[in-house]
């Protein structure tokens, strides 16, 4: 195997194989060193020119290597280094030297090296055109621009020595000769030295930069609305104002042509900073105005306003007014207060009280906005003042004074019970009855008015109030319909009308006769002798009736009986009252062929004689039975009981024993032995006691002890006997509504067992009854009868010995409603 013109790619082992025999060599290949013929040389050069290190090998196309400071220099694309070779001649090329260039170079071959310094010096500064000083205001753009040689020098701007980096709003330009440092907004912190360094050089180049900046108040970063600062009277305000300009502004503060100091003073006014301030120690009133900032220097000039608005509690509203009142209320309005303490009107407070109390009331508790109020719930008759509080957002103004005194009356309420009275061919006749509620402001009157059916055109009937309740309207039209209403007048004015439920033609009729007897007529009228009888029956009719008297068939005697009619009832009045009164009157009123008729019973009573003889009928121990009989004349009346009286024969000075006594037959007991006694009997109707008394004929002894007497001999009196009724039942009429009682006398012995029965059906425990039995006497009590209560009552009485009955009618009338 040959290998010509090795390399030293060739450099390897080698082998050679035959059949199973295999041989191996291996193969060196040495390179013959390569000999630096021409070495490189020193260069001395400036910045931006060419440099070209040359150096011949021995052979051509040897390999060699470039080296600066021992390290290989990088021969790519990209670098400023370029490497050629020329048959055994090798170049290092460097195109645009820099300072940074300067260094030593060597080439090395595998068979030696040689270097050489290369020396990159600065060529010398030339200035065509200078950084000038500029002021620029601020806000404006600044371009500082300076041309120097060589051109392709890179420099660095410094401001106040601080390295200046490009931004979005600054840039630095380098084109050829010139440097531009351009700043797009000034800043003030954009004012300061500058310069520019050119690399390399220990000369630079440098600037003053001015920002100047006209003055400005920021009032904006306040947030105050409408540039007005509230604040609450006596409260202490320091306003503070941020304020720019360069250089710094001088400033001044004024309200209106006044020239605001700077201290010493309530209020003043400093500076300090970007910030100036107004101090007012203790705000009032007069603090509230428009306050002026002004601003200078060399710029220019500035102004600003401020509205100062001092707030207080309103002042208080003027005393309210009451135009109208009412029974329990009142109407009031009043003005807003003059002053609203500078903050609006939220509402009003009202208070109320009584004249003559110190105490004030709230009335309300949520704000009022309206300038008017109705107090209600006030005592009529009472004067009261009212008073009004102001309130804005600050708080309540002082109050009002009071208004003037006034006092809740009210009108009355309409008149009741209107009916028509009485209607002719041209007046008519109502009447009614006074209001249910008058108050405190009483009644003055009534005025009535009517108009005419189908209209409404009230008439005035009486131009002044009458205080009757019963009025005629005349001079009406024959045959018109009309309608009537009454209202009550008081200080108060006029209360609802009371009208007609129909309207009332004008035209007499014929209207039957009806007696109207009083309630306390209907049963029998019971007067004493001597006493006046004066009784009204009114009754009802028209044209006027005609009224006769008759007392037991024969027409009264006007010479013992008085008898005085008029339209509307008749009168009987006796002067002196005697027992010929007594007797059932029979009242008869007739209209054309129309009779009504009634009957009063008056029944004139007497003192009662006295009993007809008293008996002593024994004496044993210190015991005296007395028996009499009832007196002869009753006085017209029941007798209702029997007073004992007794005298000892040595005195005879006569002592009460028992009163009321029902029964006519009596023991006295614990009389005095050995006194001899005479007895008395009074008998008692409803009118007294009879004027005498019925005296025993003989006198009743009391025998001593010890003393012998022959005691004759008497066989014992049976006092036993069945029931027997003394004063029978009477019939009864009674009035619904009010208690009636039932009365009877039953003598017995042994004392009877009493049962009350109505209409056969025995009367037990009823709460409506009430039965009780005293002395004989029996009453039944019905506890405000109804007309189911009417019917035939019956009393009997039970003993051992038999039984005895006695019964009534009782009527339940109901009363009629009467005007």
């Amino acid at each position: 195997m040959v290998i010509n013109n090795c390399s030293s790619n060739d450099d390897a082992a080698y082998s050679v194989v035959a059949g199973e025999e295999k041989c191996t060599t291996e193969l060196f290949v040495k390179e013959l060193p390569i000999k630096i013929v021409k070495g490189i040389e020193p260069v001395k050069t400036t910045v931006n020119e060419r440099i070209e290190l040359e150096c011949e090998v021995s052979e051509e196309g040897a390999q060699v290597k470039w080296m600066k400071n021992g390290v290989e220099v990088p021969t790519g694309v990209r670098s400023r280094y370029r490497v050629k070779c020329e048959g055994t001649k090798h170049y290092l090329v460097i195109d645009d030297a820099s300072k940074e260039d300067t260094g030593t170079y060597s080439v090395m071959a595998s068979g030696g090296t040689s270097e050489a310094h290369v020396q990159v010096d600065l060529k010398p500064l030339k200035v065509f055109q200078d950084l000038q000083d500029m002021t620029v205001m601020l806000g404006q753009p600044i371009k500082l621009h300076c041309e120097i040689f060589p051109g392709n020098v890179p420099g660095r701007w410094y401001r106040n020595g601080q390295l200046i980096q490009p931004s979005d709003r600054l840039n630095i330009i380098h084109r050829a000769k010139i440097h531009r440092l351009e700043i797009e907004t000034s800043s003030l912190h954009d004012a300061g030295d500058y310069t520019f360094v050119p690399e390399g050089y220990s000369q630079s180049l440098s600037a003053k930069i001015h920002i100047i900046d006209p003055p400005r108040v920021h009032l904006e970063s306040l947030n105050f609305p409408d540039n007005t600062v509230t604040v609450v009277a006596g409260n202490k305000l320091r306003l503070e104002i941020p304020i720019s300009g360069e250089p710094a502004p001088r400033v001044v503060w004024m309200k209106g042509e006044r020239v605001i100091l700077d201290s010493g003073h309530r209020v003043h006014a400093e500076t300090y900073g970007d910030q100036t301030s107004l101090t007012i120690e203790v705000t009032e009133r007069e603090d509230t105005g428009n306050y002026k900032i002004v601003l200078q220097n060399e710029a220019g000039e500035a102004t600003a306003s401020v509205k100062i608005k001092v707030v207080d509690i309103p002042d208080p509203p003027e005393a309210p007014l009451v135009p109208v009142v009412g029974g329990d209320w009142c109407s009031m309005t009043w003005e807003p207060p003059k002053y609203d303490g500078g903050s609006p009107i939220l509402g009003y407070f009202i208070e109320r009280k009584k004249k003559q109390s110190s105490r004030w009331m709230r009335l309300n508790f949520d704000l009022i906005k309206e300038t008017s109020f109705e107090p209600k719930k006030m005592i009529e008759g009472v004067p009261y003042e009212v008073r009004i509080f102001a309130v804005n957002a600050i708080g309540v103004s002082k109050p009002s004074e009071p208004s003037k005194a006034f006092t809740p009356l009210a009108v009355t309420s309409e008149p009741t019970m209107l009916v028509v009275d009485d209607v002719t061919d041209t007046t008519v006749t109502v009447k009614w009855r006074p209001p249910e509620t008058i108050g405190a402001a009483g009644l003055d009157g009534y005025l009535v008015e009517y108009c005419i059916e189908g209209t409404n055109d009230w008439v005035l009937s009486n131009k002044e109030v009458t205080e009757k309740t019963k009025y005629t309207i005349t001079g009406l039209t024959p045959g018109c319909k009309i309608l009537v209403r009454v209202k009550a007048i008081n200080k108060a004015g006029a209360s609802a009308p009371r009208t007609l439920q129909h309207s009332v033609l004008v035209k007499e009729v014929v209207e039957p006769p009806k007696i109207r007897v009083p309630r306390h007529l209907k049963q029998t009228y019971t007067r004493k002798v001597g006493e006046t009888v004066n009784l009204v029956v009114p009754f009802q009719g028209k044209p006027r009736p005609k009224v006769t008297w008759i007392k037991e068939g024969n027409p009264v005697e006007p010479s013992h009986v008085s008898i005085r009619n008029t339209d509307c009832d008749s009168i009987i009045f006796i002067r002196k009252a005697d027992r010929n009164h007594s007797g059932k009157y029979e009242m008869t009123v007739q209209v054309e062929n129309h009779v009504d008729t009634a009957i009063i019973d008056i029944q004139i009573v007497d003192l009662p004689g006295p009993p007809q003889c008293v008996t002593i009928e024994d004496v044993w121990g210190e015991n005296v039975a007395l028996v009499w009989t009832p007196p002869k004349d009753s006085g017209n009346a029941p007798i209702t009981g029997y007073t004992i009286q007794k005298a000892d024969k040595k005195t005879m000075e006569w002592f009460t024993c028992i009163e009321h006594y029902h029964r006519t037959c009596i023991t006295i007991t614990e009389l005095v032995v050995g006194n001899e006694y005479f007895f008395r009997v009074f008998s008692e109707n409803m009118c007294g006691l009879s004027e005498l008394a019925t005296q025993t004929k003989k006198s009743a002894l009391i025998v001593k002890e010890g003393l012998q007497m022959k005691i004759p001999e008497y066989s014992d009196h049976d006092f036993k006997e069945p029931p027997k009724f003394t004063q029978p039942l009477i019939n009864t009429f009674a009035v619904a509504g009010y208690n009636a009682t039932l009365n009877c006398s039953v003598r017995a012995n042994p004392r009877p067992k009493v049962i009350w029965m109505k209409n056969k059906m025995t009367i037990f425990e009823d709460p409506r009854y009430r039965m009780f039995s005293n002395q004989g006497v029996c009453t039944l009590e019905i506890r405000k009868p109804s007309p189911y209560d009417g019917g035939m009552y019956t009393c009997k009485a039970i003993n051992d010995l038999g039984e005895a009955q006695v019964e009534c009618k009782l009527e339940v009338k109901v009363p009629t409603q009467e005007l």
